[in-house]
């Protein structure tokens, strides 16, 4: 789909119902709760080695830290030196992170169409981080980590106000992975104005009652109910801008 044509689709958008929204969340939950599931395991299964190599050298050195207070009784200098390397890592592998829970939550995305739609397809939970779609999931990841970490710096309120574009961002390249990294951002900053309110309000309740129910089953069925918070945003694009006809999808545009 052509920026241009979805830029006039946000403008002309209608209005969309919180109920109806969150019904049609909890459906498609039905269906894809197993795709959900396995993609967030296997997010912790790639990054879970980061861990590993970030804290165990963490831990060996608060050992030696220990000793070397011990035996001089001054650490300041020490401690200097120690976190510099461990801080670059830490920047080093938050990007990492943000790099693959983009690509897998656009391939997630996408196995919520053919569900959602009844189409043909593969569940492909790399999809998005490989050739040709890896280059600009790294461009993304990279926008979106800046975009973050100002709104961050610029205290609490810019902070909430990105989480609903930069969400939004996410599945717009899921299906327009044609369109440029920025055009992609512009798109998900002119959506998230147009329709902030119900989608920030759609992704805090969604996000609660999935860490309720999860929490209701014990524990570990957050990571079955996990993957609903990430449908709202899939119902506000679909009835806002909705799916290219080329690819055999109608449009929901009236």
């Amino acid at each position: 789909m052509q920026f241009s044509e979805i830029q006039v689709r946000i403008q002309n958008a209608k209005a969309l119902d919180f109920g109806d929204i969150f019904s049609k969340c909890i459906e498609l939950f039905k269906k894809v709760w197993v795709q959900g599931l396995v993609m967030l395991l296997l997010t912790i299964a790639i990054l879970l080695p980061f861990y590993l190599i970030m804290y165990l050298p963490l831990i060996g050195a608060g050992f030696l830290e220990t000793g070397y207070s011990s035996y001089s009784g001054y650490n300041d200098d020490f401690n200097i030196i120690l976190m510099i390397p461990f801080f670059i890592f830490i920047l080093i592998f938050s990007f990492v992170a943000m790099v693959i829970s983009f690509g897998m939550k656009a391939s997630f995305y996408r196995i919520c169409k053919l569900k959602d739609l009844n189409e043909a397809g593969s569940d492909d939970y790399f999809y998005y981080l490989k050739r040709p779609h890896l280059g600009k999931v790294i461009k993304l990841a990279l926008l979106t980590f800046a975009i973050t970490l100002i709104a961050t710096m610029l205290c609490v309120i810019p902070i909430i106000y990105v989480i609903v574009p930069v969400t939004l961002m996410n599945v717009i390249f899921a299906f327009n992975p044609e369109m440029s990294a920025t055009e992609i951002v512009k798109t998900g900053f002119d959506l998230g104005n147009k329709k902030w309110l119900i989608t920030f309000g759609l992704i805090i309740v969604s996000a609660i009652l999935a860490q309720i129910v999860g929490m209701l089953m014990c524990l570990i069925g957050t990571f079955v109910t996990a993957s609903f918070s990430y449908l709202p945003v899939y119902f506000i694009y679909k009835e806002t801008v909705g799916f290219d006809e080329t690819n055999n999808t109608p449009s929901h545009q009236e």
